[in-house]
């Protein structure tokens, strides 16, 4: 069997220099607003950062391209910090803002490759319901069908993740 979706999005983050070039960048630029008063990434800055890295990353990687049309909401940016194990930390270092920024950005893949997946397949499914009505085809055949319309998008959406 093949990587899980998440495991290629996290995969295909973190092979890629630009993702690593976009964070280094994001988290230069908070310590430089911060005037280097610290020596990390405070949590109040994250979200700015997350606008950053999306539009270092909405250039350079396709995959962030395609399926993260938006900068992630400061909810997906709080999220990400909870999902990271740096919730309580007062500010990130350097490889801790690696770790947030990958679990941000394969989240935001992974929402938006799953909500395009559900805006694709119903209106394929109900064509092809439509077509089968007008050729009175059979609901076993027309339900067979959509089941293959929507393994079909469903592989798409997959495939094109890695």
């Amino acid at each position: 069997m093949g990587l899980s979706p998440s495991k290629r999005v996290d995969a295909a983050l973190r092979r890629a220099p630009a993702f690593a070039a976009a964070c280094e960048a994001a988290f230069d630029r908070c310590l430089a607003d911060a005037q280097h008063a610290f020596s990390g990434v405070r949590p109040y800055q994250l979200a700015d950062a997350s606008a950053h890295l999306h539009s270092a990353l909405r250039g350079s990687l396709p995959i962030v391209r395609r399926w993260v049309p938006s900068p992630p909401a400061r909810v997906r940016v709080d999220s990400a910090l909870r999902a990271s194990g740096l919730e309580g930390a007062g500010e990130l270092s350097r490889d801790q803002f690696g770790e947030f920024a990958a679990e941000l950005f394969r989240e935001a893949v992974l929402a938006g490759a799953a909500e395009a997946a559900l805006v694709r397949a119903p209106a394929g499914a109900a064509g092809i319901l439509g077509v089968a009505i007008v050729s009175r085809a059979g609901a076993g055949a027309a339900g067979k069908l959509v089941a293959l319309y929507t393994a079909g998008v469903a592989a798409a959406v997959y495939l094109s993740l890695g």
